[in-house]
């Protein structure tokens, strides 16, 4: 980018320069990105960790003995001790009340979504979720059905992917009267990056829903206050927010909610007590009755790491870093046309900055005397998610698609030729399909 192109940014988007903390970031801690020479486009996959963040982790190993939690010895009180002080970090990162809420250890945000499915009592209820849900959601169904539960997904409408409210409206007060009844959407789509209204969780309270609100392509970005909204369910993986450690989520979940669950088996550290001639056995109180086995105690203090990383960022700089260059990737895709002006891209979702994240899901078409090549993919301004994780691999570029490639290239990194770096909060893409079609 230019100086006059990025002078001509700052007029449109003024609020870029009280992001500048960013920059000097990337220099500190995610140094190893510019002595690679990398542009890392797959923040969609996972987040990249700050250096400091691995050094913080490594000492606190370095320094401390820690054993087996469901032991008695020193050095396993020491291990039970970092992880609830991590456990009761997790619920003042997102404002939780401890008498209201629990953190419950799981392998990511599916796993905790599992957790919920195979638990919840759905025998004669009604299981109610948006088209838009990621799969892991949509998954929660084949629960619901085996126990004879009634699905319904609402549709969302085209072009901006938003949830037809008029028929949200007149499911939710359709409640079943004989059996429970759980409501599933996500603050922000993982496809079409749309922020669902919070307000929809005391609504479906209203008429008697719990609530399972998909946090985890939200909160990268975001900040979810559960003083504010009160979903009953909350899953949520750390990596998609701070990078590391990986193999690591929570579910967040309201007592009143979890006293509901019945799970279908019990596991070492579940129960406190187990009868093999009696065949009962007694499940443990509070989280541990849903932590299978022994916790990854060794990486779970790096949790506490992570998030007091991103709050000395702060969720305000890292919001707005990612909103500018959302509307600059916006303005830019939608202007792309072909020689006979058809637009190059075809936009997936809203296509301004209004309640939405940095997710950008669009259709590029390359036109040639032969052949049309469809790509879907999806470009994103930030750490979120998507429902793909894996690199794309490596095509020939054909010339016209330069344009676009270079819009992707440049979202990585700073638009300030004075730095000539780029933010570690910048941009995703994920190809997510890809066809030939003969012309």
């Amino acid at each position: 980018m230019t100086t006059n192109e990025f002078e001509t940014f700052l007029k449109q988007y003024p609020t870029y320069e009280k992001t500048e903390s960013i920059d000097a970031l990337r220099k500190k801690d995610y140094s190893r990105l510019d002595r690679g020479e990398h542009i890392y486009l797959d923040y969609t996959g996972g987040g990249i960790y700050a250096e400091s963040q691995i050094q913080k982790h490594h000492q606190l190993l370095h320094e401390n003995v820690f054993g087996n939690p469901h032991s008695s010895n020193p050095t396993s009180l020491a291990a039970t001790e970092a992880v609830e002080s991590t456990r009761e970090y997790i619920l003042k990162f997102f404002n939780a009340d401890p008498d209201e809420y629990l953190a419950i250890f799981t392998a990511n945000a599916s796993g905790a979504l599992k957790l919920i499915g195979e638990s919840y009592p759905f025998s004669n209820g009604r299981y109610l979720l948006t088209f838009d849900n990621h799969n892991s959601v949509n998954g929660i169904r084949e629960f619901a059905h085996a126990r004879g539960a009634n699905v319904t997904y609402i549709p969302v409408m085209l072009p901006e992917m938003r949830v037809d409210e008029s028929q949200l409206n007149l499911e939710l007060a359709q409640p079943s009267k004989s059996g429970h009844n759980l409501f599933a959407f996500p603050a922000q789509s993982n496809f079409s990056s749309v922020k669902h209204p919070l307000e929809w969780i005391e609504q479906a309270h209203a008429h008697g829903w719990d609530v399972l609100l998909d946090a985890a392509a939200y909160v990268p970005t975001n900040k979810l206050d559960l003083s504010q909204v009160k979903p009953d369910f909350v899953p949520v993986s750390f990596y998609k927010i701070f990078g590391y450690p990986t193999g690591l989520g929570a579910l967040i979940a309201r007592k009143s909610a979890l006293a509901k669950l019945h799970r279908p088996w019990f596991a070492g550290g579940t129960i406190t007590v187990a009868s093999v001639q009696g065949d009962k056995y007694y499940l443990a109180d509070g989280a541990a009755a849903f932590e299978d086995g022994t916790l990854d105690y060794l990486n779970i203090p790096a949790i506490e790491i992570g998030l007091k990383h991103i709050e000395s960022i702060g969720y305000d700089v890292i919001s707005e870093r990612v909103k500018t260059l959302t509307g600059w990737l916006l303005q830019n895709l939608t202007q792309m046309k072909h020689s006979t002006g058809e637009p190059l891209v075809r936009l997936f979702g809203p296509n301004s900055t209004e309640g939405r994240g940095g997710a950008v899901t669009v259709n590029f078409t390359i036109r040639t005397a032969k052949l049309s090549i469809i790509v879907l993919s999806k470009a994103k301004p930030t750490r979120s998610t998507s429902p793909c994780g894996q690199a794309a691999s490596a095509t020939p570029v054909p010339a016209r698609l330069l344009s676009a490639s270079r819009a992707l290239n440049l979202m990585s990194a700073s638009p300030n030729p004075a730095t000539k770096t780029a933010s570690p909060l910048t941009t995703s893409a994920c190809v997510l399909t890809a066809s030939l079609q003969a012309r």
